[in-house]
């Protein structure tokens, strides 16, 4: 029979991209293009500077209240900043503008409007109000809502965020303007990530504002802060539009362990490639003139796998920008011939990928979890390190079900990643600063010193008196908690708006607390350290130092009663908790019939994630795996058949045609039993659905994986159809 040709060519995407030639830049001097950050850093955000040159300075005024202070928005100042802001866009080239919001997808959405609008005179001309920049009016029965709208209400509303400033976003030809807003239903649920986050920002600024007040610090706001770390993949699009589940499901559903993966741990920090490199720092340059203080690049452990990372901003800023660096990084990818893989776990048996969120919240002037020279004298930063620990403990349901879906599965404790049972790691000194303050005692400084490499011609560093832990969930590290489990292809509102709502609800109670004793007549220093010894005794569980990954945890755990909610069905399902509901209801932050809302939508997400994955394994091993399996099976009874006339030994030929006949007759059988799954999906209801995908189809996918993954490792590779790991996480 005529040998197949393989359907990708792996030298073609090797050499499918070469660098940008040299050319003249900008002083007439020929070499590559340069980047001057300072120039370029904002220039497409309607941010304060390009504000204070446009605006009139009373309505400049009132908008800086509303961004630094929180003030609520001057109704008055809207037609100013509309015309003004229409004037910068359209000098920027844009023609149209959109309300950007962020529903509950997990991405952005937008519809576009034209500055144009006719005239009687047949002519048009450009406007855009004040009413316009507050105010759009998208479908809202279109997008999810988890019962909040029906199919017949379609009204929804878009509201403009004053504290997000809008930008420009450059296209072929022209450019529009984008509005971050809010969004919400007629009735004013919200239906978006930001308008919790919001709320819960200023549920964290009241009660934060309440305990400076006892600790006689002055503070016009307390603003939670955020710096996520974006971990991705990058492969040739060669590969990914050759892989029908990569495309329909962003991970590989089918795919043997390559001879090499991530094993001799150097690709952790090495050298970047050049096209990868190239394709980086393009993605800078757009996040710079976005305004995203985008800091560090690396290549993280897996081979194929990078990181990219901003300085901290307050969290809504934070938010918006993160869904702006996933869109960016998406985009720019492609022109270089690259697809960025966003999913938690794209290729098995080799680390997946996370967005570490590093969270902290402070004044104007001051981090309220910097613990300073002297921690065991800082009795403000051991109150609000108390409240977080608090917090963590009274909460670690909320936390892990912030971080529940199903990529984030395949992740979570699989040595790679914090294991699903919530903990704290506070590091040497703090710990015993802790138990200190447990006993009623004073704890003592731990010095670090210095530290000396052994060499006369290296300098000697500052030693810090704890180490890191990155086996933690939750780990202090230096002047912020780093809130490890998020999962990269999330949006951070969620995860964030929990930390804000629940550290809120702890300060809230530890200053009830202090006030009520200092009313009382008791000194505050001695109510103080009083309260911080109890909450330190009540917490001290949620506190581990050690290795997360190691079985003894997973037994000690058990022992200290702290939860372990090992997939995505399990911890969405603490979100029905009475006290989860009250504490969201109490602050303001999601009423009762929004958070349930929520919970339909996620456990829904996790159907249709793991309905599409059954039925596209189905799809990839009966119309590309067996055929190529059969195809070797033709070209091994053909070989025993004119052997048998040649009287030639085959028993090597016989052995491997024994060994693939099993393997392809055991897949069918599985096959079918997949197929069989895909089709019962479980029942009426999404919540039976969703656990018949966990229970049924999850454990059939991979049982056909594995012996596809088998099949890999024997067919030819001039008959396989998929481009193997090898392709994919090496060439660049």
């Amino acid at each position: 029979m005529p040998k197949a040709s393989p359907r990708f060519d792996t030298l073609a995407a090797a050499k499918g991209w070469t660098p940008v030639a040299s050319k003249p830049n900008g002083d007439g001097v020929t070499g590559r293009p340069t980047m001057d950050v300072e120039k370029i850093f904002g220039e497409n955000t309607f941010g304060l500077a390009e504000m204070r040159a446009r605006l009139p300075k009373p309505v400049f005024k009132a908008l800086v209240a509303t961004i630094e202070q929180g003030m609520e928005l001057d109704p008055t100042v809207t037609d100013a900043v509309a015309l003004a802001m229409k004037e910068w866009a359209l000098e920027k080239g844009a023609t149209h503008f959109t309300h950007w919001f962020q529903p509950l997808t997990g991405v952005t959405a937008e519809k576009h409007d034209s500055f144009i609008t006719p005239n009687q005179g047949g002519g048009a001309v450009i406007e855009f109000s004040g009413k316009e920049l507050v105010q759009g009016e998208p479908d809202a029965s279109s997008f999810p809502s988890g019962g909040l709208r029906t199919t017949f209400e379609a009204r929804g509303y878009t509201a403009w965020d004053p504290t997000s400033p809008a930008f420009i976003v450059e296209g072929e030809g022209s450019s529009y303007l984008a509005i971050p807003t809010a969004y919400a239903s007629w009735a004013g649920h919200a239906l978006d990530q930001k308008t919790p986050l919001l709320r819960s920002m200023q549920a964290l600024d009241v009660q934060a504002r309440r305990a400076l007040k006892l600790f006689k610090t002055p503070a016009k706001r307390v603003l939670a802060t955020l710096g996520p770390e974006q971990e991705f993949f990058l492969i040739d699009q060669e590969f990914y539009f050759r892989r029908p589940d990569l495309i329909a499901t962003g991970r590989t559903l089918i795919g043997g362990k390559p001879p090499k993966g991530q094993e001799l741990e150097d690709h952790y920090f090495g050298s970047i490639a050049e096209r990868v490199l190239a394709c980086m720092i393009e993605v800078e340059r757009e996040l710079y003139r976005l305004g995203v203080p985008v800091k560090t690049r690396h290549n993280e452990v897996a081979p194929g796998q990078y990181e990219m990372a901003p300085v901290f901003e307050n969290a809504n800023l934070a938010a918006d920008h993160q869904q702006l660096m996933m869109l960016e990084l998406r985009n720019t990818a492609r022109k270089y011939g690259l697809v960025c893989l966003l999913h938690e776990k794209p290729f098995a048996g080799i680390n997946g990928s996370g967005k570490h969120l590093n969270w902290s919240f402070g004044t104007e002037s001051a981090n309220l979890l910097e613990p300073g020279a002297t921690p065991h004298d800082n009795m403000q930063f051991l109150f609000f390190c108390t409240a977080v620990l608090r917090a963590v403990e009274k909460h670690q349901d909320l936390l892990r079900a912030a971080i529940a879906h199903a990529g984030n599965d395949h992740r979570l404790g699989a040595n790679e990643a914090p294991p699903a049972i919530i903990s704290v790691f506070l590091g040497q000194e703090l710990t015993e600063i802790f138990e200190q303050l447990e006993k009623g005692g004073r704890a003592t400084p731990k010095d670090g010193g210095l530290l000396g490499l052994g060499s006369p011609v290296l300098p000697q560093l500052p030693l810090h008196s704890g180490d890191r832990n990155r086996t933690s969930p939750f780990a202090f590290t230096g002047n912020k908690f780093e809130f490890r489990g998020v999962g990269s292809s999330q949006s951070i509102s969620f995860p964030a708006t929990v930390l804000n709502t629940i550290v809120a609800e702890s300060i809230d109670v530890m200053v009830t607390e202090l006030e009520a004793k200092v009313d009382a007549g008791q000194q505050f220093e001695l109510a103080l350290r009083d309260l911080l010894a109890k909450e330190a005794t009540a917490s001290k569980r949620i506190i581990f130092n050690g290795n997360n990954y190691a079985p003894e945890w997973h037994a000690e755990a058990e022992k200290r009663g702290l939860l372990n909610l090992p997939n995505t069905l399990v911890a969405l399902d603490k979100l029905k908790d009475a006290k989860n509901a009250e504490i969201f209801s109490k602050y303001g932050v999601l009423s009762p019939e929004e958070l349930a809302s929520r919970l339909e939508i996620s456990t829904e997400q996790y159907f249709k994630t793991i309905n599409i994955e059954g039925e596209t394994t189905a799809e990839l091993v009966r119309t590309m795996v067996l055929p190529a399996a059969v195809r070797y099976l033709n070209d091994l009874l053909a070989v025993a058949d004119r052997a048998k006339t040649a009287d030639v030994d085959v028993s090597g030929i016989r052995a491997i045609l024994d060994n693939v006949t099993g393997l392809v007759n055991r897949l069918v059988v599985k096959l079918d039993e997949l197929v069989a799954q895909n089709e019962e999906l479980g029942g009426e209801e999404v919540e039976d659905k969703a656990h018949h995908m966990l229970e049924k189809i999850v454990p059939a996918m991979t049982e056909v994986r594995s012996l596809a993954d088998r099949l890999e490792k024997v067919v030819p590779d001039d008959l396989w159809p998929l481009p193997t790991y090898r392709d994919m996480l090496f060439v660049k």
